[in-house]
Order: structure tokens, then sequence, then C-alpha cells
């Protein structure tokens, strides 16, 4: 749709256009009148409109009655005294630029101030007139206006005095959105009149044009604006397409309407039976929407293969103006009763508005004859503001008149500052070299839309297409993605790299987080079955553990993240890290670390007997304890011979023993030699399952060797979907020792769970499972232990819960892995 002097926008309904055909008072035409006005002008004293200011007068009134004109007129003779003697390439004089985009921007409906500041843009960039005089004359408004869209020279910038101008507008704009407003109507008619420019410079701008200020026109929601402007730069760099298209829809204007005005009729009458207020007209689209139809034709060839000719219903949509929010539903209601309505076809942007402060009703309908038309439900402020955008908002630093409409208690527009303005505000300041600002500024805009996602708080997250969860993480805070460590999206563990959706539910998950909103088990208590986020606030993301010792830094963001961060803010969090943290090759500790206090001393006899188990079968004999399951007092244990006399003993329900059992040795009778330990201590095998993340590996030994445990190997599987699993052997100096390991790993950030290998399927402590008859087990402790972490048929987890910590037993009903070793 293009702006033409004199004409109000399509759909908004002016004071002129509701009074119909009536003469004014007295029998007077609009010529007469027009004498007459400037008459009484000139007999209270009040200095006439300049001719040339008439028809933006006229334009200017319909949206505000009550403007003052003579700051327009004294704008005018200030801006047409200034530029006087300049020429433009196509040899008009100059002053009629300004006129032309104070013209669009008052059939668009700004106020008086920023008409002023638009017939008066130029005039510090190439007239002698300074800031100052422009502040003296009609304030510290209209000079921060004028300010904003003056362009840095390049003698003072070089080549980087465009990227340079951008940043200041975008600054500019952060404080007034009709800064941009301006420079986007300042650049309309400059694209209207591209023709006079050499043919670099055409491709040059247009360009320009587009890789920046249609997506700025998008995302300020001024839709007239961006449909000429698309067009224009579509007809400069696509000249054969676009005469293609442009052709097929003069065809269509010079036939006649068989299926959408007919359509619009019977829908109006449809409306009206129903009660429901309403304006239903053909809205056509414009060359560029048009050529979008087309490439979906093209790419959906018909039965014969051939691609699909335009149908009647690709040249235009209806579009159905109603008074109030709930009319929009009641016409929807009314489309699918009397029509089938398409599935997927239907969005709802007035529950939900989009980025940009668009409201509407989508939806498609099939009808009788098989054509589908597409049709757009809104209210009349919505359609203002659908067309118009932030312009139709007001003077943001203006309270609403006294005759304004209140606006609607559902209407969700920030006519402050859009959250995408705020965002692009932020990383621009990290961003000081004009060459990266200028590319991390056309990739940001390149996004032809945004998608909302919604934490599992509640808290609401607008990302551009395509954003993924480190984008995510990083809108949350760049501290919340440095320590992001997972993410769960719908409730399901995702990686990093996932694509959001449009209205996902998103969870990020970091070192120390509490998970909040985690499934929980029957006592209430958040599960470790890996469906939950890694420990809560006792964890090791905080700055001190229960037990007083320092807990592990963030582990910061991984180099790899870069190719899944879409957004420049997590791209830049993500470099700035990176420079200030380089990699560094992990070093595994095997003694407590410098900053930690000295681990627990296990007491240790110096006279105990070296042999652990004894056996009453066969005293004397030597005893091997079994290395694939790693039997530690109060174990229960089973005893099976060996070749040279010897004894390898097991835990009860062992895998490995119980195939020794099959396969005809019988089982001894042995028990824990109290006091006794063999040389050097007893090894366990402990398995940690974690979310990956950088530097588990190093946190997790760094944990074990804090406890004063030794590391005899370390085992690390490849990550499947997020989850890595690690399996150390450790040489316990005590058995005592086993429960503060256990302990210490569980609050590792990312560590949900970490058990004994091959701990037996069920039964009590020290009682082995149903086993062919054999040599009973002589219980290694007493009955009713099943708290203790070390005892048979118990897994051990690491429950969340609120802001405490608790170490329980659960005994897991899923069979033992496979034997080690």
């Amino acid at each position: 749709m293009t702006i033409e002097a004199g004409q109000p926008l399509a759909g908004q309904p002016t004071s002129a256009r509701q009074a119909g055909p009536k003469r004014p008072l007295g029998g007077l035409g609009r010529a007469a009148l027009g004498r007459a006005g400037r008459a009484a002008l000139l007999a209270t004293g009040r200095p006439p409109v300049p001719d040339a200011l008439e028809p933006l007068v006229q334009a200017h009134r319909r949206h505000h009655p009550q403007a003052d004109l003579g700051l327009l007129g004294r704008a005018y003779r200030l801006a047409e005294e200034s530029h006087r003697g300049q020429k433009r390439k196509s040899g008009e004089p100059y002053i009629t630029h300004p006129l032309a985009v104070t013209m669009i921007l008052a059939q668009l409906g700004a106020g008086t101030t920023t008409l002023v500041a638009s017939l008066l843009h130029d005039t510090v960039e190439d007239t002698e007139l300074t800031l100052d005089q422009v502040a003296e004359g009609f304030g510290p408004e209209v000079a921060y206006l004028v300010d904003g869209v003056t362009k840095l020279e390049k003698v003072d910038f070089g080549a980087a005095a465009e990227a340079e101008t951008f940043r200041k507008m975008l600054v500019a704009t952060g404080d007034d959105v009709r800064v941009m407003v301006i420079k986007l109507a300042d650049r309309l008619h400059n694209m209207r009149t591209i023709r006079h420019m050499k043919p670099a410079s055409q491709v040059r701008i247009a360009k320009v044009t587009r890789d920046v200020l249609i997506p700025l026109a998008e995302r300020l929601g001024i839709q007239v604006l961006k449909a000429e402007l698309e067009d224009i730069v579509f007809a400069t760099l696509h000249p054969e397409e676009h005469a293609r298209s442009r052709a097929l829809l003069a065809r269509h204007e010079d036939g006649p309407d068989t299926l959408l005005a007919p359509f619009a009729d019977v829908l109006g009458r449809q409306l009206a039976e129903a009660g429901v207020a309403a304006e239903v007209t053909v809205r056509p689209r414009h060359c560029v929407s048009l050529h979008r139809v087309l490439l979906k034709r093209d790419a959906a060839p018909g039965r014969d293969g051939r691609p699909q000719e335009p149908q009647p219903a690709d040249f235009g949509r209806l579009l159905v103006v109603v008074e109030e929010n709930a009319d929009c539903y009641a016409v929807l209601g009314e489309l699918h009763t009397c029509w089938t309505p398409l599935p997927g076809e239907f969005k709802d942007f007035v529950a939900a508005p989009k980025f940009n402060l668009y409201q509407s009703l989508h939806t498609a309908v099939a009808l009788a004859g098989g054509e589908v038309v597409e049709v757009l439900v809104r209210t009349r402020r919505m359609h203002a503001i659908a067309e118009t955008g932030v312009v139709a908002l007001g003077d943001p630093r203006q309270p609403a008149r006294g005759g304004e409409q209140a606006p609607d208690e559902l209407d969700r527009t920030d006519p402050a500052r859009p959250g995408w303005l705020s965002r692009l505000l932020e990383w621009q300041q990290e961003t000081p070299d004009p060459d990266a600002f200028w590319s991390a500024l056309t990739a940001d805009l390149a996004g032809d839309r945004e998608i909302t996602a919604v934490t599992e708080l509640g808290e609401t997250l607008q990302l551009r297409a395509g954003a993924t969860c480190v984008d995510a993480a990083y809108l949350l805070g760049e501290e919340t993605g440095h320590r992001c460590i997972g993410a769960r999206v719908n409730g399901r563990l995702v990686a990093l790299s996932t694509v959001l959706q449009d209205g996902d539910r998103v969870a990020i998950l970091t070192d120390g987080s509490d998970a909040p909103d985690g499934p929980r088990g029957p006592d209430g208590s958040d599960r470790s079955d890996g469906s939950e986020g890694p420990d809560g606030p006792d964890g090791p993301g905080s700055s001190a553990a229960p037990d007083g010792r320092r807990r592990s830094e963030p582990s910061g963001p991984a180099p790899e993240w870069l190719a899944h961060a879409r957004t420049p803010a997590a791209r830049i969090a993500i470099e700035r890290w990176l420079a200030d943290h380089p990699p560094r090759r992990p070093v595994v500790r095997t003694g407590p670390s410098p900053s930690q206090p000295a681990p627990p001393a296990h007491p240790v006899a110096a006279d105990r007997p070296a042999v652990p188990v004894t056996s009453a079968e066969r005293p004397g004999a030597p005893v091997r304890l079994a290395r694939c399951c790693t039997p530690v007092p109060p174990d229960g244990i089973v005893g099976y011979p060996i070749r040279g006399g010897a004894i390898a003993v097991h835990r009860a329900g062992c895998p490995a023993g119980e195939r020794m059992r099959a396969d005809g040795r019988g089982a001894l009778e042995v028990d824990w030699r109290p006091g006794g330990a063999p040389p050097g201590g007893y090894r366990a095998t402990l398995r940690a399952e974690a979310l990956n993340r950088p530097r588990l590996l190093a946190d997790l030994t760094a944990a074990i060797s804090g406890e004063g445990v030794g590391i005899v190997s370390a085992e690390v599987e490849p990550p499947q979907e997020l989850r890595v699993r690690h399996t150390y052997t450790v040489e316990l100096p005590d058995p005592a020792a086993l429960a503060p390991v256990l302990r210490a790993m569980l609050r590792v950030s990312g560590v949900y769970d970490v058990e004994r290998p091959h701990a037996p399927p069920g039964g009590g402590p020290g009682r082995a499972p149903a086993a062919p008859p054999g040599p009973a087990v002589r219980p290694a402790a007493p009955e009713g232990n099943a708290d203790d972490p070390s005892a048979p048929g118990v897994r051990t987890s690491w429950g969340i819960h609120g802001r405490t910590a608790a170490f329980s037993g659960q005994r897991s009903p899923s069979p033992n892995r496979g034997p080690e070793g």
C-alpha cells in the first residue's frame, strides 16, 4: 500500500469520511472555506500557513484537529530558508524532500512535534544551522529528534560512518522511538526517488534498506512503510521477478473479482444476522507478498508435476474490523460454524500479541467450491496499530488527552520500549568495533519473526526464530548462561543445541539451581531418575557446602556453544568468557586441594590383621576380594573356591559369583574379620550418573580426593543425549570412608545419581537373594540398616527439596547391570 499526499490510510475512518457528503455550514465549498479560514487567522493575528503546507495541514488535521499550525509554519520557513539554493539529484529544490517526508509522517498520524523535527531533520547535517539554534527555537525535544537522525561525518569516522550512524540512531531510539520513525519515512522518500541515483548506489542503498531498515519497520509495526519499502527494494534488486508479479497483479485488478468480494458480502450479511457489528473488506496483497505466494506455488507442484497457477484467493485476504475484543471471537465463531476451518491455520495474536505490537485473529476457511480464503479479524485500534505500529500509540512522552479513547484493558502493547529494542541496546554496548556491530546487527535483524517461550516459573522469553537453549539461558542473564549445564524443554532433558519452537516450556538447569518445577517422588522429594536437574542450593554451585567447604566455581561456556548461539547477546557473552578464561589442560588431583581443608582422618589401626575375611570351612586360606563387585564391610558376602586353594569373596547376589555357583563351584561361608583390612585399604567401585558439562571429570575427582581417598582407575563413557556415566575405582583407607565419598560425589554440580555397580536386586542387607541350596551367608550387619549406603540392594541418591539436602537409600527394583572386569 502506497502512502500518497492527501489520502488517509486504508482502514482508518476519519471524521471527514464518517460525516459523508455533507457540505460545510453556509454552503461554502472547500476552496471558499479555506479562504475563510485564512481570513479568520489573519483577523486573529495568527500568521497564515504557507501554501506549500496546505496538503500537509489537511493530512495532519485528520488525526490531530487541535494541532499547533503556527509551529509547523515556523519550522517550514526555517527549513526553506536554510535549504534555499540546494538541489537534489533529480534537480528539484531540496525543500521538497523534508516536505515529502513530513507528509508521510502526517498521513501515518504522527504528532506535531514529530512533524516539526521532520521538517528540520536535514538542516543540521546539510546547512549552517546548528543544533543549539534548533533547541533555542523549538525546544530540546525537537533538537533531540533532529540530532538522532543526523548522520555522522565520514571525515571523522571514515568507512565506519554508516555503522556508527545506525548505532547512534538506535541508542537515540531507545529513548524515543520517534527517531527511527523519522528515519524510516526519510528512507521511504529516498527510495521513491532512487531511480535518480547511479546503479551502483541504487544496489548499495537497496541492500542496506533490505537488511536493516525493513526489519526495523517490521519490529516497530509500521506495516504501510514496510510494504512499500519491500516493493521498491524488490524492483531494484530483482527487476524481472518484480515485473512478473506486478503483471499478475495488474491482470487481476483489471478482471472481475469472482471470489473475495462476493464472499465478503456473504460474510457481512452473516455477521449482521448474528448481531455482530463489523466492517468486511478485501485486503489486496502487495507485490512482494504475492511473490512469496508464487514461490510457495512453485515449491508445491500440482498433480501433473507442473507449478500451480495462482488462484483468485492468492491475491488478497478478507479483513474484518469490529469494535471490541470480544467481537473478534464472535466473528471467529460464525466463520468456523458456517464454513469449514482449515486445521493448523488458526492463530490467536489477540491473546498473545506478536513482538511488534501486532494483534489479530488469523484463520482460513474452505468454501463450497473448495477455494481457501484467509481471514483476519481485529478491532479498530488493533487495525491502527497493525498498520502504523508505534505511531498509532501516540507521543510516548505525553499522557493521553481527555478526549482520546482510553486503552483497552486487554491491550498488551508496550509503547515505551519494545523488548527486542532493549535486548539490542544491551548487546550493542559490548561491541565497540563498528564492523562487528554491523555484522551482529544485520544478523540479529535477519530473522523474519520471533518466538515466545515460557519458563517453568512463568517468565516469558522473546527470542528470534531459530534460537536455541543457549540463547534462552543468556536471555535470562549472563550469569545464568555461564552457569548453564543443561536444559529441559516441555518436561524432557534436551541438548543445549536444541532449537526452540513457539510456545515451548523451558527450564535452564544451572550448577546450583533449585529446579523447582521438577518431578517429585511419592514422598514429595525430588526424583533422581534423570528427569530432575542437578543438585540444589546445597550443591557445589553455591558459595559453601553444608560441611563448610568451598564449592566449585561455575565451569563457564564451552567453545562449542558458539555454534549453537543464534543471538548476538549470547555470542558476545560467550566470546568474552572464552577470551578471559583461556583453555587449560585438565588436572586430575589425587589428594586434597590446597584451597580445601585437610580431609577427615579415618581411624586405621596399626596392628589390625591384614586378612579382612575369615572362613570357618577353610581357616587360613588366602582371600581375594572380587574386583567386579568390590565388597566392603558390612556388605553381605559369599566365598567361592578358586585355583591355588584361595577364596574369591563376592558380594551377595553379584552376577559373577552367581555364574561361579552355576558352574558348580560350591559357596563357602565367609565373614568379615573385625578390625581386619587388606593391604592398602578396601577398593570400591562407584558409578556416577550426571548431566554432561565441562570440567565434570575434574570436579568429581577433586571431590573424591578431597575426602582423602585415592583413585585407582576412572572410566568415562561417551555422552548419551546430554547424560554421561563416570565409573571410579577408589581405595578406601577405612570402610567408614565410603559414605562421605558418596555424599561428596553427589554434591558435585550436575550429578543426580551415584551407585555401587552390581548391587543385589532385592533382599535385606547381609542376605543373599533366593538361590540354589548352598551354605548360608552369615549376616555381616544387624537387620534394619537400610539407611546404610554400603548395604547390598540399596541404591544411593541425593534428594533435593527446598533448601534441605538429605542422603537417602532407595531399594532398586531394576536388575543389576552387567559385571565388570
